[in-house]
């Protein structure tokens, strides 16, 4: 029995390994599929080889991966895997095929349901529901098996002993591993994310800073020549508009700028309740423009230090790009709340435009990257350094065609 089931458990690991060394870097909609067909091969493996006790009833941990499946994946992902189950399992055919039909009918119906609350538990949460839903599901076929069963006996209670305590630990296992796993990747694009937008600051700084000398003498020569008096009005007008254009250009090297470094004079330390209603009433008019309505609302009591002028253009940016999701949809809303959560401003930013892909969120704040045709890319750029720049973290939540969240967790 043992050696059956530590071959199931490598069974269940199987997937896990296979996909972090040679899938885990490719696209969101390719990954799904392979770990799709991993698990299929998976609960397979787990129908052929089932744990055989001394008394000669046999188990499996087919619903261990199906469960998983469902509560990561939903309906979507596990439709195939019922489907891969149920024709695997009367081709195999025998006493308790009808049963385990509608069984895996009853689990396809209900799990898959708590997908969206799982996603949104916390990593410990997650691993107690699923490692609970995995004994309820053995205790549920346990249950139909006892009435199909005309004594129950000693081996009965043992093969209920031995199903429970195996899918509970096994599942336990399995969920600390993949919430390690998935913690794990997380940080690793945390610490990519982080080291982007400080290249992009030192560069920003070098370059800015090499600019502003030529900048400086050309400025200062075309005033110098402007004060001439042989010139024609004609010709003045020239030098009027390149000391304009000079000017603009050292305002876009001062943006470039405030991706190194906050400027001391900025500094503040609020609750941000200030900069949240000044970008609210800054970003209305263009709200009104395009016919969306901005919902608003501040709960927060607790403060953090910040430069001001880098976290408006932040807000603004977000704000502004919500509102570009939401062009040429009626009814659009967008809202705006600003609360807190365990020593955290939580500032949380929803829209309810086209959305984006899995994909596309992946790619958020890499420079020169939009969603945009006329996009650069560079606001979202901003946006990322600024919460970077406070040790802050942002989370993206989106669906195709419903919407999209951003929200910002700031450490106090």
């Amino acid at each position: 029995m043992l050696e059956t089931l530590l071959l199931n458990f490598l069974f269940m690991l199987f997937p896990v390994l296979i996909f972090l060394i040679f899938f885990e870097n490719r696209p969101h909609a390719y990954n799904r599929k392979i770990l799709v067909l991993l698990t299929a091969i998976t609960m397979i493996l787990c129908i052929a080889k089932p744990i055989t006790l001394e008394t000669g009833f046999i188990f499996d941990l087919r619903y261990v991966p199906f469960i998983i499946a469902a509560l990561y994946g939903g309906y979507k992902n596990v439709l195939p895997l019922y489907l891969i189950l149920n024709v695997y399992r009367f081709y195999i055919g025998g006493e308790g095929t009808i049963h385990s039909f509608l069984f895996s009918t009853a689990v396809l119906i209900i799990v898959p349901s708590l997908s969206a609350s799982f996603i949104r538990s916390k990593p410990k949460t997650r691993i107690s529901w699923a490692t609970v839903i995995a004994v309820l599901t053995m205790g549920c076929y346990l249950i139909v098996l006892s009435v199909v069963m005309e004594s129950l006996d000693m081996q009965f209670w043992m093969l209920t002993f031995y199903a429970l305590t195996t899918h509970a630990a096994v599942m336990a296992v399995l969920m600390i591993l993949l919430e390690q796993i998935i913690t794990n990747l997380k940080n690793r694009d945390r610490i990519m994310q982080s080291e982007r937008l400080n290249v992009v600051s030192e560069l920003a700084a070098s370059v800015s800073h090499e600019m502003r000398n030529p900048l400086t003498v050309t400025s200062g020569f075309l005033q110098l020549l402007n004060k001439s008096k042989t010139l024609t009005p004609e010709e003045k007008g020239y030098i009027e508009l390149s000391l304009l254009e000079l000017n603009r250009a050292e305002k876009i090297i001062s943006d470039y700028l405030s991706f190194a470094k906050p400027q001391a004079e900025n500094m503040v330390y609020s609750n941000l309740q200030a900069e949240c209603e000044y970008t609210k009433n800054v970003i209305m008019p263009y709200a009104t423009i395009h016919k969306v309505a901005v919902e608003f609302s501040f709960n927060n009591s607790l403060s953090t230090h910040y430069d001001r002028n880098l976290m408006q253009q932040c807000l603004i940016n977000l704000y502004k790009n919500g509102i570009e999701a939401m062009k040429g949809m009626e009814d659009g809303v967008l809202s705006i709340d600003i609360s807190e959560r365990k020593q955290n401003i939580i500032i949380s930013i929803r829209d309810t435009g086209i959305g984006m892909t899995k994909d596309e969120i992946s790619r958020l704040g890499k420079p020169y990257y939009s969603t945009k045709e006329e996009g650069t890319g560079l606001g979202m750029l901003m946006a990322y350094s600024a919460i970077n720049k406070v040790k802050g973290v942002i989370e993206v939540r989106s669906e195709k065609g419903k919407g999209t969240t951003f929200e910002i967790a700031i450490p106090t």
